[in-house]
């Protein structure tokens, strides 16, 4: 078993260098040779031969949201390149995983960690950017405000803001204006800002202005009411936050603290927790507790998460 994994880990990788490599020197269109080329456009062009291969076309959909989460998490990376790192995430981390126990079915378990993780990692950074997003929009409001108290129209506000914001206040609104630039029309330039960004203050503040737009009525007033709105929402979000820790400290001591224990147990004692993993019996409790363990974790969570 070991030496048919060690085979195919290196066809893989010798596959992986025959396609990188197979760029070096082709024939063109008239049958004659080029001229070889240097080692970065050799790494360029194998990159996207590799890209080609591992990627599907067909999931065209599918990588359009994922380029949307990258750009949104703030990820210098295209679609096709972060489905490369994950598949390699997934060979190194099985394969550490394998070589400790040299068993299948841990290189499995480490593969599964390699697959998941990187878009967890990507899901977690997405969202602590677009709290960030909204921990910002009451400063950038705040400074149109005062643009427009002090003559500018609303679209040279928006380039002073981006001009003195920092990320991601400035990225979010350089979107809207290459769209302006682009052709695009101001309102639809909202709205692909609104589709695009997941945050309620938005969505708010992209309607306000759209209404105001088609009625009428002073812009810097209607700022500032919801500004007003939106640090009046961080303020209680903030108090609910201060009043649910203790259960959210509780659920993530309920989710690890079993898990420390288990592993503190097998390296003092390894004969007393051993049958828990090879007796069918213990092999029933260990997943009972499993399940057990994440329903109440999940359970715990759901309590303490608290729309405002």
């Amino acid at each position: 078993m070991l030496g048919m994994l060690m085979l195919s880990f290196f066809t893989t990788c010798f596959l992986i260098l025959l396609v990188i490599f197979s760029s070096i020197r082709s024939p063109n269109q008239e049958g004659e040779i080029d001229e070889p080329v240097s080692l970065k456009e050799l790494l360029k062009k194998g990159n996207k031969r590799l890209k080609t291969l591992l990627v599907r076309k067909k999931d065209n959909k599918r990588n359009e949201r994922l380029e949307q989460t990258l750009s949104l998490a703030g990820v210098p990376l295209k679609a096709e390149e972060f489905v490369v790192f994950r598949w390699f995430a997934v060979l190194i981390s099985g394969g550490l995983f394998f070589l400790p126990s040299h068993q299948i079915v841990m290189f499995l378990i480490g593969g599964l960690l390699g697959y998941y993780l990187p878009l967890v990692w990507l899901k977690r950074k997405q969202k602590k950017r677009v709290q960030l997003f909204n921990a910002g929009m009451p400063g950038m409001l705040t400074s149109i405000i005062g643009s427009l108290k002090a003559g500018f129209s609303f679209l040279q506000s928006l380039q002073m803001v981006a001009e003195e914001s920092d990320s991601p206040i400035k990225e979010e609104i350089g979107f809207v204006l290459k769209l302006i630039q682009y052709g695009t029309s101001m309102e639809e330039a909202l709205i692909e800002w609104k589709k695009r960004m997941p945050s309620e203050d938005l969505d708010l503040l992209v309607e306000a202005i759209l209404i105001q737009r088609q009625v009428g009525g002073n812009l810097a007033f209607l700022l500032e009411k919801i500004v007003d709105t939106m640090r009046a929402r961080n303020k209680l979000e903030n108090q609910v936050q201060t009043l649910t820790a203790q259960g959210r400290l509780s659920g993530m001591i309920i989710g690890f603290l079993p898990v420390g224990l288990g592993v503190v147990i097998y390296f003092l004692n390894p004969d007393y927790i051993t049958p828990l993993f090879t007796h069918p019996i213990g092999q029933g409790l260990l997943i009972a507790a499993v399940i057990s363990e994440v329903t109440g974790f999940m359970f715990i969570r759901k309590i303490t998460t608290i729309e405002v």
